[in-house]
């Protein structure tokens, strides 16, 4: 295959942040080139342990064995740039979820492959094959036959404990770079992100580790080593590390990554309406009709308070609630309509 070092190095900027988002910078997705550098290598800083039960950077560092390089190769169709000719290829990365041989990473990286393979730190590889991915949560599994000993799957933590300071650490394949250690803190919490098909990812999770074209799919560690999100995007004006990265939090990333295994798909609650922001709540702007929105009365101009006795005063939480919920599941709202206050329930629907 050619080996086309321009293709997706850019990575082609997405809109800009849906909301809670940084400045006007450019949001990339991190799935980069892989054209290999000069042959460089820098050991991980090592640091004091500053609470009980924390790991050094360097202990982290360790689990670079379950971290993987994922090589893909793409028709020149899908090629950004005119002229390509052939074949072009691109790096991400995953990590280890089981001993069956799934792994974990973005849908961005493997979505226009036609084929990929899955490098492991020792420098061993096997072909991969997709098991399911979800453009909306910007998640896939894919899978390998590999002996169940190189397989040691990473711990997804309870990402609704992660707090703004935090210490993090991130592991990732930026630029063909196998196994860099970059270290940070999460800056901020519940981002709202864009995913691939321009639905609204919540509960995002900020960080300034340095994140990177390639770094896309891999794990962005707590101190107990413990996955709590997965990379996916960067906030840049020059393309590269501008110290603002965005992940998808393991709550997620679980349960996701669950369904995709059970049925190769994800399903998605679905209340059918557009909302705003407004001083009072969340202000309906349209009612999509045979949804579980119009199903329960809503209608254009409704303000939407509380969801299930939580209260709601943003849409950024509205669409965070929801989509904590299964298709099915049944949720009574707190509305504001016409000077009064009153309570509906709605079956939630599924998100096609």
């Amino acid at each position: 295959m050619t080996r086309n070092s321009n293709r997706l190095a850019a990575a082609v900027a997405v809109a800009a942040l849906a909301g809670g988002g940084a400045g006007a910078g450019a949001v990339a997705l991190t799935h980069g080139s892989s054209a290999q550098p000069t042959k460089a290598a820098a050991a991980a800083p090592n640091v004091t342990n500053v609470a009980s039960g924390t790991l050094s950077v360097g202990q982290i560092a360790k689990k670079a064995a379950s971290v993987v390089e994922i090589d893909t190769t793409e028709s020149s169709s899908n090629s950004p740039f005119p002229g390509a000719q052939g074949s072009t290829s691109a790096l991400g990365t995953g990590f280890v979820f089981d001993s069956k041989g799934n792994i974990i990473t973005n849908q961005h990286v493997v979505d226009s492959a036609t084929s990929f393979t899955v490098k492991f730190s020792d420098g061993t590889s096997s072909k991969g094959t997709v098991v399911g991915s979800d453009a909306s949560t910007d998640l896939a599994v894919v899978h390998v036959n590999t002996p169940a000993s190189k397989l040691v799957p990473l711990a997804l933590a309870d990402s609704s404990n992660v707090a703004v300071g935090d210490g993090v650490v991130a592991i990732g394949n930026p630029f063909g770079l196998d196994g860099t250690v970059t270290t940070g803190i999460v800056s901020a919490l519940n981002r709202e992100i864009s995913s691939p098909d321009n639905t609204p990812i919540e509960g995002s999770i900020q960080t300034d580790a340095a994140i990177n074209h390639g770094n896309s799919g891999g794990p962005l560690f707590n101190l107990q080593g413990e996955v709590i999100c997965v990379t996916a995007q960067i906030q840049s004006d020059s393309g590269g590390n501008d110290g603002v990265g965005f992940a998808i939090p393991s709550n997620t990333v679980r349960s996701i990554v669950s369904q995709l295994i059970a049925t190769g798909k994800a399903q998605h609650a679905l209340l059918g309406v557009t909302v705003k922001t407004v001083a009072n709540g969340v202000s309906i702007g349209s009612v999509s009709s045979g949804s579980a929105a119009a199903s329960a009365g809503l209608k254009a101009g409704d303000v939407v308070t509380a969801v299930d006795g939580t209260n709601v005063a943003t849409a950024e939480k509205l669409r965070a609630i929801i989509a904590g919920h299964k298709p099915g599941d049944t949720v009574q709202l707190t509305v504001l309509s016409n000077g009064s206050t009153k309570t509906v329930t709605a079956t939630l629907g599924s998100k096609t």
